[in-house]
């Protein structure tokens, strides 16, 4: 098995994958925090394309929030898990209660993130969903649900590693899926890590930035700043 160094040695390696893109300007990284955004950062900084943040959030069942019953993101998007929820018999009033508490926490990263500024434009944009792994797919199911419903232009995802069974049903609801390595003996994203420590809102922070500065160097003197200024610092 070979192990990352990093969020950012992943990064790094993906963003040779996805050289071929250097030149285009219809792309779009959207990174899913926290963990992806470390990730996203070295492909936005390697292929000098802005990143913006899609924040999704697992529905854990009440009593066992380690296992996903769906999940939710910025935009509307939802994924829901029919066969765990009828398997364990979880009502509609306890996913709704369970949405409305997720929902509050993806406004609360919203704007800790990017303050009162407004999302980036995703339609007729060739959009790439970025995290730091998959595990069982919930939240990047809730992320492609979520751009759909703003007509980009094309949709693909962009991963360390996935577990194959993932990998081969994500394939399918997407343009493309970039993924450096598929297994089929996936126990834990942080198994594929040899480091792997947990990413602060402060963090989150400082990458944006990075690569909203990186992305305000690298324009002409001529070309406005629009796309660019959505990051505020507070």
């Amino acid at each position: 098995m070979k192990r990352f160094a990093d969020r950012s040695d992943a990064g790094k390696q993906l963003a040779k994958k996805l050289s071929a893109c250097k030149e285009r300007d219809d792309i779009l990284i959207l990174a899913l925090p926290r963990g992806g955004v470390p990730v996203a950062r070295e492909i936005g900084k390697a292929l000098h394309r802005p990143v913006d943040i899609l924040v999704a959030r697992k529905l854990g069942i009440p009593g066992s929030e380690e296992f996903a019953m769906g999940a939710i993101a910025s935009g509307g998007g939802k994924h829901l898990n029919l066969d765990v929820i009828e398997r364990m018999g979880i009502s509609k009033r306890t996913i709704s209660k369970v949405i409305k508490r997720e929902t509050h926490e993806i406004e609360r990263r919203e704007h800790e993130y990017r303050g009162e500024s407004a999302a980036m434009r995703i339609t007729n944009k060739k959009i790439f969903l970025v995290d730091d792994g998959i595990a069982t797919g919930a939240t990047m199911m809730a992320a492609i649900d979520s751009v759909r419903r703003l007509l980009p232009k094309s949709i693909s995802i962009a991963v360390p590693v996935a577990p194959s069974s993932v990998y081969h049903m994500l394939k399918k609801e997407v343009d493309e899926i970039i993924c450096l390595q598929v297994s089929d003996n996936f126990v834990a994203v942080s198994d594929w890590f040899e480091q792997f420590d947990q990413v602060s809102d402060e963090s989150v922070k400082k990458c944006l930035h990075d690569v909203e500065s990186q992305s305000r160097a690298n324009l002409p003197a001529k070309q406005g700043i629009d796309g660019f200024d959505i990051y505020s610092q507070s």
